[in-house]
């Protein structure tokens, strides 16, 4: 339900904003498009495996690219391609969600400090439930302790940004593996062609023209190239990224700690009074 939430010092409505990504619609387009890529490279080694395996140099001396990558599909190509696929489909949603109003906004932090320093602390748990930010995730933490020790609300609140911080981490931590990966792809793919251009090789007696052998080599690369080109952009989103979401991860924790000093001790004005005699210890009879 979308709660507005007045900002003290304004005396305005605050719309609570939800940061969740729909992630199922990458995910659909990822699939689609891997199914496209290997439909239509497959369709092409098809077509050059009933044709002639015409040379992958054209009329005009230039090497075709593309006749290099039909030539050279196998099961790395496709691993590659869909590994490129999945690292495009990672950058495009650490473009649309990794920002500055995504995981250390400002609007939160002005209205949480409001509601504390105003003392609504009903409005500000009610405002943190709905909240999706990193600091008010790390405020709610605070707010779920049921004791008065304000050094067990500081240690509930460090683990929740610890907790806040590693899951904007995971966000791009494909981008390394994929970009890890890829040059192992690549290398595993063209040592596989070699071991095909020699044996072909063994078999002709060792007659084959420099010219085939030359373009078995040359398919073999291939696969290098794919995975040079694959690793090379996701490992310098990679490192961008990851440092940004450090800056902006420190910053919000900075922001989040400097709220969390301005919860009450009492338990009972943190949890409302009715929880806050649920966690209450039993009085033992005298």
């Amino acid at each position: 339900m979308h709660v507005p939430f007045t900002d003290p010092r304004m005396n305005k409505p605050f719309p609570v904003v939800s940061r969740r990504a729909p992630w199922s619609r990458f995910v659909v387009l990822l699939a689609v498009a891997c199914t496209l890529v290997v439909a239509l490279a497959g369709g092409a080694a098809v077509a050059q495996g009933t044709g002639s395996p015409g040379p992958a140099v054209t009329e005009s001396g230039r090497v075709s690219l593309w006749e290099l990558f039909s030539q050279s599909f196998d099961l790395f190509t496709v691993l590659l391609v869909i590994g490129s696929l999945a690292g495009w489909t990672i950058i495009i949603i650490c473009l649309i969600e990794v920002r500055k109003s995504s995981i250390a906004p400002d609007e939160p932090v002005e209205i949480i400090s409001g509601l504390c320093r105003a003392a609504r602390w009903a409005d500000l748990r009610a405002f943190v439930a709905e909240d999706d930010a990193l600091v008010s995730r790390v405020v709610r933490a605070g707010l779920a302790v049921p004791t008065d020790d304000k050094d067990a609300v500081r240690e509930a609140a460090e683990l929740a940004a610890s907790e806040e911080c590693a899951r904007w981490f995971r966000r791009v931590e494909p981008l390394n593996v994929i970009g890890n990966l890829g040059p192992l792809l690549g290398l595993a793919g063209t040592v596989w062609g070699m071991i095909i251009a020699f044996a072909a090789l063994g078999h002709a007696g060792g007659q084959a023209s420099p010219a085939n052998l030359s373009l078995g080599i040359s398919k073999a690369l291939f696969h290098t190239l794919l995975g040079l080109l694959l690793a090379v952009p996701c490992l310098t989103v990679y490192g961008f990224y990851r440092s940004l979401i450090d800056k902006l991860c420190t910053r919000a924790m900075v922001a989040a700690s400097e709220l969390v000093e301005l919860l009450p001790r009492e338990a009972r004005l943190r949890m409302g009074d009715a929880p806050a005699a649920q966690h209450r210890a039993p009085v033992k009879a005298q």
